[in-house]
């Protein structure tokens, strides 16, 4: 099956907790504190894959998240990193921030992108020794690691992209100008997926094509299939557009030739202006001489090329044709990223004080990340939270606000009475 679009959670792994620890050792009184730091938390890393053509996997695994760190242990033993998480994808891969849409990476060169870093481990009680606390009983907890809930989206990576409306010839066109052997029939949309081939102009020279199914009028606004394979043909530096020169089937090729170029435009603007070679295919059933005139007339100044997917009439010189030209195009598109990381949030700094229920609510982001620092069972810990409380206007607001003596205060699991 193939599947191009998939979203996934990626987390990062969670820095290690400081340690709380002392020196202890025959004939040495006092060592003081030896806690060690915490390991820092596992990269989430996103790497192409050339052995992979879909996005089959991320449809049954949607949550990816890296190891932990390991918690510092005694003796100024720092716990172990946590080990980085690889995700392959098929080269080709965009991978866009879910929530804005943003582009985070291309995967199509051979460079790994780090995705989602690691939380920073907690330093252990030793950092925290002073003249005055020779003997700290807390220590800091480590960081968490980034996450994101993210798209990925694969487009094709092929020089050559095979446009036009159903039952035109793509397929058959493909499948001798390449190895690729997609299905084919004599009905519309026989092609459910894009197909790739392999096309070798000489011993030297090939490039790779891609037969883009399901275009049909309202495919830039989702009618058909077009819709989900358009983005495909975004990363082609050269379109073939296939043209029924037999008209059969009462097809007119002018009116099908400006329909594909209109939903082209639709969906991205830059694909108008990409260089577009027109194919007449079936040449060999052809009847009326006069359409081929009226062909050229009208995709003019575009060079014209007459075939026969069934005869393979005109398909070589197409092929050293489309190779010379390849070698005088830009290369591939590599699509830049746009994505900012979020900057600190000024909400992370702030405290929400309310009543409720007569007992007084402290809550903030930062007072969370300090109470899981402190070590309530010591006594230098807790007049170090006292102080870090006094330092950031808690009780000044509280008193603003009206507490009484002996109200009930509460700061998430911790509750305590207010006295001045």
């Amino acid at each position: 099956m193939f599947i191009d679009l998939a979203t996934i959670s990626v987390r990062a792994g969670k820095g290690g907790n400081g340690s709380v620890s002392f020196h202890r050792e025959k004939y040495i009184a006092s060592g003081g504190p030896d806690g060690g730091d915490g390991g820092r938390g596992g990269d989430i890393i996103v790497r192409a894959d050339d052995h992979l053509t879909t996005l089959m996997d991320f449809r049954y695994r949607r949550v990816y998240e890296a190891e932990n760190g390991v918690d510092g242990g005694a003796r100024l033993c720092s716990g172990k990193n946590g080990a980085p998480l690889v995700i392959r994808v098929p080269r080709g891969t965009l991978v866009r921030d879910k929530q804005t849409g943003a582009l985070m990476a291309d995967l199509s060169g051979g460079k790994e992108i780090l995705l989602a870093r690691g939380g920073l481990g907690g330093w252990g009680n030793k950092h925290f020794a002073t003249p005055t606390r020779q003997a700290p009983r807390f220590a800091k907890a480590g960081l968490p690691g980034q996450s994101f809930e993210v798209t990925l989206e694969l487009k094709l990576l092929a020089d050559v992209g095979l446009i036009g409306l159903p039952n035109v010839g793509k397929s058959s066109l493909l499948s001798v100008m390449s190895a690729a052997r997609p299905k084919i029939a004599d009905f519309p949309f026989t092609t459910l997926v894009p197909n790739l081939g392999v096309v070798r102009a000489d011993d030297d020279h090939s490039f790779v094509c891609a037969d883009i199914p399901g275009l049909i009028e309202g495919a830039s606004q989702g009618a058909g299939l077009g819709h989900d394979f358009l983005r495909h043909v975004e990363r082609c530096r050269l379109l073939l557009h296939i043209l029924d020169c037999a008209g059969g089937e009462d097809r007119d090729p002018l009116a099908e030739f400006d329909l594909i170029n209109a939903e082209l435009r639709a969906h991205a603007p830059e694909l108008g202006e990409r260089e577009m070679w027109v194919v007449a295919n079936k040449l060999d059933a052809v009847q009326d001489d006069t359409l081929m005139d009226r062909i050229r007339k009208h995709v003019a100044p575009r060079p014209l090329y007459c075939v026969s997917a069934a005869t393979t009439q005109g398909v070589r010189e197409l092929i050293r044709a489309v190779s010379e030209r390849l070698d005088a195009l830009e290369p591939m598109v590599i699509f830049e990223p746009d994505f900012e990381a979020p900057a600190p949030d000024a909400a992370a700094h702030q405290t929400r004080i309310e009543k409720r229920g007569g007992v007084w609510q402290v809550e903030g982001v930062w007072l969370e990340r300090l109470m899981r620092n402190i070590n309530f069972t010591d006594v230098e810990s807790r007049l170090y939270f006292e102080r870090r409380l006094r330092q950031a206007g808690v009780f000044e607001e509280l008193e603003r606000l009206g507490v009484e003596e002996h109200d009930p205060i509460k700061l998430y699991e911790l509750e305590f009475e207010y006295v001045r």
